[in-house]
């Protein structure tokens, strides 16, 4: 009986790293997994909370940070949502200032403001995204992109 708790807050814990994304509470997944296991071999209360606690320290202080250094800035992976958007190419479609505007990034339709109160753009324009607020792309002239090359995402 002890294995099935043990296992059923493991699942729990799995399940509640999905919402989180820290990778903080897969590890004591992985001791209660572990505790489950010491629990199916017989083990007393005492050493599966033991077996719990040491399996929980050794992941969380061992595995968890070279997962982290895998997965974070650098780590190879590539970036994604408004990160993807900030810093990439986008073509104007419609006059861009500071009150309206419309560009193409990635072939998405933004809604587009100018970063500069100063600058104006005109349809077929290269622009770059510097920020996104909300759903509207803050876009700067882009002194990047040579005449007639398309946008791209960000390389």
């Amino acid at each position: 009986m002890d294995a099935v708790l043990w296992i059923v807050l493991g699942v729990v814990l799995a399940i509640a790293e999905i919402f989180t994304t820290t990778l903080f509470l897969i590890m004591f997944a992985v001791g209660a997994f572990a505790a489950a296991g010491a629990a199916a071999l017989g083990a007393p209360v005492e050493i599966q909370a033991i077996v719990f606690a040491v399996v929980s320290a050794l992941t969380v202080l061992g595995v968890r940070p070279a997962l982290r250094r895998r997965s974070g800035p650098g780590g190879g992976e590539q970036p994604f949502g408004v990160e993807a958007i900030e810093g990439s190419t986008a073509l104007v479609l419609e006059r861009v200032d500071t009150d309206h505007g419309l560009v193409k990034i990635d072939g998405e339709l933004w809604q587009a403001r100018s970063y500069d109160a100063t600058q104006v753009f005109a349809p077929g324009d290269r622009v770059q995204v510097i920020q996104v607020r909300g759903a509207t792309a803050l876009v700067w002239r882009d002194d990047v992109s040579s005449p007639g090359e398309l946008p791209d995402a960000k390389r």
